[in-house]
């Protein structure tokens, strides 16, 4: 079974976009990329919300990774496994956060949950694209004008919360929750 997650899953691909990641965030994470916003604010974005995409789309990547007849016939449930190592990329994206702050890890956690949520009901490629989607409508949409003359992020917009808002990462954390369980059921396309 080991030989099935390095060769054919080729789970070592996620540290490694998971190491990309910090390493973007932490070099140029504070880069303002200009983004539109459609309710008229000024400003742009940082290019950090845009990192986590390298973990998500190399997730999906591992997963859509597959040999359909040894895992339906296998000892060991696969499935659960996909979980398990998806779950501790999770933690260890926690673990390396103080460095990079603590909204990229949040960040990594709530797009993967809108990825693996989207795989469950489309293929994995729509997956990718719904998450950038996800991603793209937060932050046209997610920003709008304090009362202080300010951009500030709107409550439901979660990528873009300040890192140390608490409400975000817990809502983050429970939406990772509902979509491991809602994944793991059967009937993912191409199963």
């Amino acid at each position: 079974m080991r030989i099935y997650f390095s060769v054919v899953r080729r789970w070592w691909i996620a540290p490694a976009a998971l190491t990309l990641t910090l390493l973007v965030c932490w070099t140029s994470g504070g880069t303002e990329l200009p983004v539109p916003s459609v309710l008229g604010t000024s400003g742009g974005v940082r290019l950090r919300y845009f990192a986590p995409l390298l973990v998500v789309m190399a997730v999906l990547f591992c997963l859509d990774r597959r040999l359909g007849e040894v895992e339906d016939t296998a000892v060991a449930p696969v499935v659960l496994r996909d979980h398990a190592t998806v779950t501790g990329l999770v933690v260890l994206a926690h673990a390396v956060g103080p460095w990079v702050g603590m909204d990229v890890p949040r960040n990594v956690m709530l797009l993967l949950a809108v990825a693996l949520a989207a795989r469950r009901f489309v293929n994995t490629a729509a997956a990718g694209a719904v998450c950038l989607v996800v991603l793209a409508v937060t932050l046209t949409t997610g920003r709008a004008q304090g009362a202080t003359g300010h951009v500030v992020a709107r409550e439901w917009a979660l990528v873009i919360q300040p890192a140390g808002n608490t409400g975000a990462w817990v809502a983050s954390a429970v939406l990772f929750a509902l979509a491991s369980a809602v994944s793991s059921c059967r009937g993912v396309p191409g199963r």
